[in-house]
């Protein structure tokens, strides 16, 4: 339990690094707000290796700890990225442990796509006007490549871990 949780903090603290280094970066292409979903590696890595709970407590943890760090707690960028996140993450978790129908690489582009909605979701919210919807098909064609590439990374870094005895993987859900 002790190997877990140390594994998890420090699975935290690259997940926050990841996204601060994203944050840092320009833009994506011309398209506001998009990104490659780095710190994402992350949460979905832990949600198919140690299960939905500890995959949620990362995703909420690499959140407030980075919104805290980079100094965007509670502002629209926040509520952006934590919607974003919590609504994908609910949508690759239900893909994942609940329905055959997705690899690890399908449960990323879902995941991709529903951060986007869920974001665009909150970006009418915070401004009260749908035209925010004029960027959503942008993003959601950049949902194809960005969702292959950070599925491609997790099963890649799982195959890994999982060749390397010191790393300890649980799963709640076994």
């Amino acid at each position: 339990m002790i190997r877990k949780r140390l594994f998890l903090s420090i699975l935290i603290a690259g997940a926050i690094v990841l996204h601060i280094i994203e944050f840092s970066l320009p833009t994506f292409l011309f398209f506001p707000g998009a990104k490659l979903g780095l710190a994402n590696i992350i949460t979905l890595l832990v949600l198919v290796v140690y299960g939905f709970w500890s995959g949620i407590q990362v995703l909420l943890l690499r959140i407030l700890i980075s919104s805290l760090l980079i100094g965007t707690i509670f502002t629209p960028g926040f509520w952006l990225s934590l919607t974003g996140g919590l609504v994908s993450f609910l949508v690759m978790g239900y893909a994942y442990y609940h329905t055959d129908l997705y690899s690890v690489i399908g449960v990323s582009i879902l995941g991709a796509t529903f951060h986007n909605l869920g974001q665009i979701f909150m970006a009418y919210l915070l401004i009260g006007s749908w035209r925010v919807i004029i960027y959503l098909p942008y993003l959601l064609l950049l949902s194809l490549p960005t969702g292959i590439f950070v599925g491609i990374i997790v099963l890649n870094l799982k195959k890994h871990l999982s060749n390397t005895e010191n790393i300890v993987f649980y799963n709640e859900n076994s």
